[in-house]
């Protein structure tokens, strides 16, 4: 008689002493241990997710980052370029400094012309004391991470038409640019997936109704219609009404795409076993959505999260920059670009141009984050 290979021992899923170290490791991690194993193997997409943690950082302490406050005027130096940071004062090695910085106007070309007084030397100093703020609107302080003593002047990418340093400016306009990207996209997951599950989990005549009204929504060209509910927007609101109303337009065209695959999930979700299992046990719809459903494919939904956050601070720059969005004085990327509008400025003055930089750095880096995330959430990837 042949020898019975299967053991008659109770079973046990966690009684894997044959595998290896690493093997028993992998068999037991959880779904979002695979997903962050598999996502460090991405260096591209962990350099953007670094890169951008460091972003939203600077953007939260924006004053203590920034050489200037906001309304800091220099108005003996309006448009004057950036300055040089010297390592080397003859031929030797000393601590970083600028030159005075002095201009003198060219009558012909009706130009300030700046130029550097070797006479006059400013050590940068680090963690110092200078324009006093209210950090978050309630922590008086005067710290910055670095200043030059007055009557010196630090203009490392240059000053505006109203002597405002272009670097304070640059990183006070990150807070609004970015933060209107994640409310939009908290304000666009709820409707996405509110509509998107009850339309797959129903069906029916609520699944026809958000259907035909993703379509109506869909079928609109997005600038267009950006531009006509802004151009709604009273100019009798105050900045912080017309911020909360330009993240209510990205929102509201930007859940349909979610709401979609949500319901499409939903839809092959409601017919697996477990499902059936807990509608029979009595859990309400609201329950075997949110317990049993979206956990299936909620890292998917990040990906896709990371992927409309850089759209929606594409869609503010835009509106600010054809005056349509945030106006001042509020300060956004799109608002310091929308003063460059004028050719000739920006042929004489270059370093105007320069908030598009980080606004090309953020979307760069939230796309390489969002394809990272994609295919670690992926089990079909390699």
């Amino acid at each position: 008689m042949n020898k019975h290979w299967v053991s008659d021992k109770p079973f046990n899923p966690y009684e894997i002493d044959e595998l290896s170290p690493k093997q028993q490791k992998y068999f037991l991690a959880s779904q979002w241990t695979l997903i962050w194993w598999k996502f460090k193997k991405h260096k591209l997409a962990m350099i953007s997710g670094v890169f951008l943690i460091a972003i939203y950082l600077v953007a939260a302490f924006a004053e203590f980052f920034a050489p200037y406050a906001l309304e800091h005027r220099h108005t003996d130096k309006i448009y004057s370029p950036a300055q040089e940071i010297h390592f080397f004062d003859d031929g030797k090695l000393t601590r970083p400094f600028v030159y005075g910085w002095s201009f003198e106007l060219n009558m012909q070309k009706l130009l300030r012309e700046y130029k550097e007084d070797k006479t006059q030397q400013y050590p940068l100093q680090f963690f110092c004391e200078g324009d006093s703020y209210e950090l978050w609107g309630s922590i008086n302080a005067s710290s910055h991470l670095v200043c030059v003593d007055a009557p010196g002047s630090l203009f490392l990418l240059g000053t505006d038409r109203l002597g405002h340093d272009m670097l304070s400016r640059i990183l006070y306009g990150a807070r609004i640019s970015l933060t209107i990207g994640l409310l939009g996209i908290v304000i666009s997951f709820m409707l996405g997936l509110t509509l998107g599950g009850l339309a797959g989990f129903y069906g029916g005549w609520i699944d026809s109704s958000v259907q035909r009204i993703t379509e109506i929504i869909r079928s609109f060209p997005e600038l267009p219609l950006w531009m006509a509910l802004s151009a709604l927007l009273p100019l009798s609101w105050s900045p912080l009404w017309i911020f909360f109303g330009i993240t209510l337009i990205l929102a509201m065209m930007d859940w349909t795409g979610l709401a979609r695959a949500v319901r499409a999930k939903i839809l092959s979700l409601r017919e697996e076993d477990y499902t059936s299992a807990a509608i029979l046990m009595g859990a309400t719809p609201a329950r075997v959505i949110k317990k049993h459903m979206l956990p299936s494919f909620f890292s998917h939904l990040i990906a896709s999260a990371s992927l409309s956050i850089p759209a929606m601070i594409l869609g503010e720059t835009a509106l600010s920059f054809l005056g349509l969005g945030l106006r001042p004085p509020i300060t956004s990327w799109g608002v310091l670009l929308n003063e460059a509008q004028n050719i000739n400025n920006v042929a004489i003055y270059p370093w105007l141009m320069l908030p598009v930089v980080p606004v090309i750095l953020v979307i760069l880096a939230f796309n390489f984050l969002g394809d990272g995330l994609r295919d670690a959430a992926d089990p079909y990837s390699h």
